[in-house]
């Protein structure tokens, strides 16, 4: 599984597009705000062509401001280049990260329409290739906002496209991460 697909589908790190695409200093480039409440997010991706997966989380400020920090504690442990800018309404990564053997080159862009919806585009290079034949890898995830958190679920619960549900606020953190906090 490459690295943009396992963290593509939380909202907080949507123009991560995982590690790779997630701001490197928020003073350079504000990352933007998204609508607490309940998000859904679809994510496509050429490394698993299969039918689009679905994931609902519930945010609220504390969880996207976990999860940022959590992304940018990982770029430092993974990432030996990472750029960001922004462009009107657009947030464009450049990163060269480790995965592994691997080195992970990739570019996003997250295109925010509002504060409940975006939509992001990554691309990733693996060299060498993950599990020997991942190479590169296209991915999308477009997030909605959906309203209050229902269903049973608290702020940080994520429900994964395989009934999986899971709490971005215990997640372990990285240790470059943990002295944010």
């Amino acid at each position: 599984m490459s690295v943009a697909r396992a963290f593509a589908v939380t909202p907080a790190a949507a123009l991560l597009a995982a590690v790779l695409a997630a701001p490197p200093v928020l003073a350079a480039t504000e990352f933007p705000t998204l609508k607490s409440g309940q998000w859904e997010m679809t994510t496509t991706s050429s490394a698993t062509p299969a039918t689009p997966r679905k994931t609902m989380v519930c945010l609220d400020a504390s969880t996207q401001k976990q999860m940022l920090d959590m992304s940018q504690g990982m770029q430092k442990e993974m990432c030996t280049k990472m750029t960001m800018r922004r462009d009107g309404a657009k947030y464009i990564t450049d990163a060269e990260c480790r995965l592994g053997d691997s080195v992970v080159r990739s570019h996003g862009v997250m295109t925010m329409l509002s504060d409940t919806a975006y939509r992001t585009e990554a691309s990733a290079t693996f060299d060498p290739p993950i599990n020997k034949d991942l190479k590169e890898s296209k991915t999308t995830v477009e997030g909605k906002f959906l309203g209050p958190c229902r269903d049973g679920m608290q702020p940080g619960d994520m429900l994964m496209p395989n009934g999986q549900k899971i709490n971005l606020n215990k997640l372990p953190q990285p240790p470059a991460a943990r002295g944010k906090q």
